[in-house]
């Protein structure tokens, strides 16, 4: 449920109605708007919420009905705006985060990373564990992969993005990078997610093969519901009857998730379309369609890649297709 006070409500009668909810056993999330400030309420005993509403400065009291609390705009009327170093997602500037789909070797993590940085980007992406649909694919270079994006990080000043996908490698991960990602396969193992959610960092947490939008949204209630509210979504694309792509891109979950949710959206293009080719007109539409951010996969030679390969941009396509991105911001009132 959400108590809305009345505009230009004092400090005062915002602190007794959350020093009354309180005592009563309910958890308590306040949302300070430019106007109003709304107190959400999460507990069982709603016919006391309800009580609220004849005490000073309350407007009214609303029953929230989605499943998910804290990640509902009903919530947070604001959008969030979540930060990884100077990167602020959902902020007016759109995010680019570029690098290879796995690290395989310092001196391609060091070239990629030197070509993010002079495209002007300021997030670093790189698998130091993949899983992988093959048990004899590569799977990985684990702690020593994700060194090398550390080294990368203070040579460029980037920010690195790398994805967990066990307890076990959440430690890692979350003592080497600046932001956990929890790819498509994870989105709905939940003992991680609660795991994430007790960490200080922010999580990027995409979309499952095969998940609906509200369950992707269930996915990031258990990270906030377990303390973290930094979460960025990320659509990858889902599985559809369509073999042409690798997956089918919704763009229209960016509309979507916007109506629904408070939380900053990245698109995936490579993931995807699954072809290099693909993603620059992808990447075009997410921002035209009012995404905050974008994550490509860029190779300083993707056809030697050990992973993902096809899908990867080579480092020149990379900074034509940024250059492009931003004669398209700029036209809906953003920037690259």
């Amino acid at each position: 449920m959400i108590v809305v006070m009345s505009k230009n409500a004092p400090d005062t009668d915002i602190d007794a109605v959350t020093e009354r909810l309180k005592s009563e056993g309910f958890q308590v999330h306040i949302s300070r708007g430019v106007e109003r400030t709304i107190i959400g309420v999460i507990g069982e005993r709603t016919e006391e919420v309800f009580r609220l509403a004849s005490m000073q400065s309350v407007e009214q009291v609303v029953p929230v009905r989605r499943p998910y609390k804290l990640v509902s705009r009903d919530f947070h009327p604001e959008d969030t705006v979540v930060n990884v170093g100077p990167a602020a997602f959902g902020g007016k500037r759109v995010i680019v985060i570029a690098g290879p789909c796995a690290v395989e070797s310092e001196d391609q993590v060091m070239q990629a990373a030197r070509a993010v940085h002079d495209f002007g980007l300021s997030v670093l992406r790189g698998g130091a564990y993949k899983p992988r649909t093959s048990p004899y694919s590569f799977q990985g270079m684990g702690v020593d992969g994700l060194k090398i994006l550390a080294q990368a990080r203070e040579r460029y000043g980037l920010m690195v993005v790398t994805e967990a996908v066990d307890r076990e490698s959440l430690d890692h991960v979350a003592q080497w990078a600046d932001m956990v990602q929890i790819g498509a396969r994870n989105m709905q193992n939940f003992e991680l997610l609660k795991a994430v959610g007790q960490i200080q960092k922010p999580v990027l947490l995409k979309r499952g093969l095969s998940a609906t939008i509200d369950e992707w949204l269930m996915a990031a209630e258990y990270i906030a519901a377990n303390g973290n509210r930094d979460i960025v979504l990320c659509e990858r694309g889902i599985r559809t009857y369509e073999t042409k792509t690798r997956n089918t891109l919704d763009l229209s979950a960016i509309p979507v998730v916007k109506q629904l949710s408070h939380l900053p959206i990245v698109i995936d293009p490579s993931h995807s379309t699954g072809q290099w080719n693909w993603v620059a007109p992808m990447a075009r539409a997410a921002v035209a369609a009012g995404a905050d951010g974008l994550i490509i996969e860029a190779h300083p030679n993707p056809t030697e890649a050990l992973s993902d390969g096809p899908q990867s941009l080579n480092l020149p396509h990379l900074g034509e297709l940024v250059s492009s991105l931003g004669l398209i911001a700029e036209a809906i009132g953003r920037t690259v």
